[in-house]
């Protein structure tokens, strides 16, 4: 079963705000039901974007394709009942079907594969009374797939890559999948060794944690460069606080593993243990390096006549969004203070995701009003803390961003906003994890009295 909250989910706008909130998404939306609308924005974004290679259209993917929008419209669905958004999510799924089904070899990563499309096929299916033919298709070539990533994870040295056990296209992303389909007997049985493999990630040898990332591992250029001995990640989105978010939300979920909690217990303390403040208070750097000798450099306080404070001052920063920096952080903080009964993990990431409210905007490093690395993920999250705390800071910093959000509306553009990259090019991607439809899809979240469901995928519930 998707994941309940225990009372009324909280509106945080005024009726006035929210009206407005309403109707700037409902007009996303609008542009985004169009098939020849999204396929020529997609295009668009692609001789628009500085960065070609991680902009790029593929229909069956929840990043950037029709399974994400399908999200948008089963929550306008549950929003607004009776106004033929199920009919438009039905052809939107049925169009990554399609288009998945044209792969010869499908990934089952949650954000650009198989994984992702079974997500939005469960959320669409209202508790699985819907789409049933659709999900047992889908779940007899993924769970497979699955098991085959667990068991490659839990024998191999440690020192994976991070696609292995991430949130993106790791076993952290299709294990919360699982969690929702764990009435399901293959799918629990999957979902065990799972969570197996995390909590054996988390172990470590010699004070290194086996999720650390070898040099050789590193991906990009940039991060080669500034990483040059290997590092431990940060985020939410490719570091270690996924399979914390994951571990925890099955902890709360029922589901028992010999050593669920201790790992949960694990990596909150090495998350604490890294902590980096500044002027505003508690952060988490991006990643931490690793020194020549395979220990995890000292950021705060630095490490004196060894590393130079330009290169200091790079380890030291993180953006404050969901992908990396506290927000996302935070946010498996509070998960596992749950799972584990720990008033103090929770304070804790009370406190930090405080601390990124009183960062002015411009160090928050969050232009975009899109969801991965811009304000609408910052948004969700605080939404989130607003409904799990009840806290008036929350509500507050939600309304604050909206307002972020709503500014940023542009009607004159094609999909409504616009995606802001690195260097200031505005992108016209409809897409849910950088584009329109993550942006639509947080304001309703903030007008409407509907618990958002979807954030599951984000591993925020």
């Amino acid at each position: 079963m998707l994941h309940t909250v225990e009372k009324p989910w909280l509106t945080a706008l005024d009726s006035e705000r929210a009206a407005t909130a309403i109707s700037m998404a409902r007009e996303t939306a609008s542009r985004l039901s169009e098939p020849k609308r999204v396929q020529a924005a997609a295009e668009l974004a692609k001789a628009q974007t500085a960065f070609p290679k991680s902009v790029h259209w593929q229909a069956h993917s929840v990043a950037q394709g029709y399974a994400g929008l399908a999200l948008l419209w089963g929550y306008l669905d549950e929003c607004f009942p009776d106004e033929g958004w199920e009919r438009i999510g039905k052809q939107h799924l049925e169009l990554a079907t399609r288009s998945i089904e044209t792969l010869l070899h499908p990934q089952p990563g949650m954000y650009s594969g198989l994984g992702g499309l079974a997500f939005a096929a469960w959320y669409s299916s209202r508790q699985g009374t819907r789409y049933q033919r659709m999900l047992a298709g889908l779940d007899r070539v993924l769970l497979p797939q699955i098991r085959h990533m667990a068991e490659r994870l839990r024998t191999r040295e440690p020192g994976p890559g991070v696609s292995e056990f991430d949130v993106i296209s790791g076993l952290a992303g299709v294990g919360r999948y699982l969690v929702l389909r764990r009435e399901s007997p293959a799918a629990s049985e999957t979902l065990q060794l799972v969570i197996e493999s995390l909590v054996a990630l988390t172990l470590e040898e010699d004070s290194l944690p086996h999720w650390h990332t070898p040099a050789g591992l590193i991906q990009d250029e940039t991060w080669r460069q500034l990483y040059p001995h290997g590092n431990l990640n940060c985020g939410l989105a490719h570091g270690i606080p996924g399979p914390l978010a994951l571990l925890a939300l099955a902890q709360t979920a029922g589901v028992t593993v010999d050593g669920i909690e201790e790992a949960i217990a694990r990596v909150a303390l090495w998350l604490r243990e890294h902590e980096v403040g500044d002027a505003w208070g508690i952060n988490w750097p991006t990643a931490i390096p690793l020194t020549p000798d395979r220990k995890a450099m000292r950021i705060d306080g630095g490490e004196p006549g060894k590393v130079s404070d330009s290169r200091m001052a790079a380890y030291r920063g993180s953006r404050s969004a969901w992908c990396y920096g506290s927000p996302g952080v935070t946010r498996a903080l509070w998960l596992a203070g749950k799972a584990l009964g720990s008033q103090e993990y929770q304070d804790l990431a009370v406190q930090a995701l405080e601390a990124v409210y009183r960062r002015p905007q411009q160090e928050r490093r969050i232009d975009s009003p899109t969801f991965c690395h811009g304000v609408a993920g910052l948004l969700e999250v605080t939404l989130r803390f607003a409904q799990d705390t009840s806290l008036p800071v929350f509500v507050e910093a939600a309304r604050a961003l909206v307002e972020q959000i709503m500014a940023a509306y542009e009607p004159e553009s094609m999909v409504a906003f616009r995606n802001l990259e690195p260097g200031g090019t505005r992108v016209e991607q409809p897409g849910l994890l950088d584009g329109s439809a993550g942006v639509a899809i947080t304001l309703l979240a903030a007008s409407v009295a509907v618990e958002p469901r979807w954030d599951a995928l984000f591993m925020l519930s």
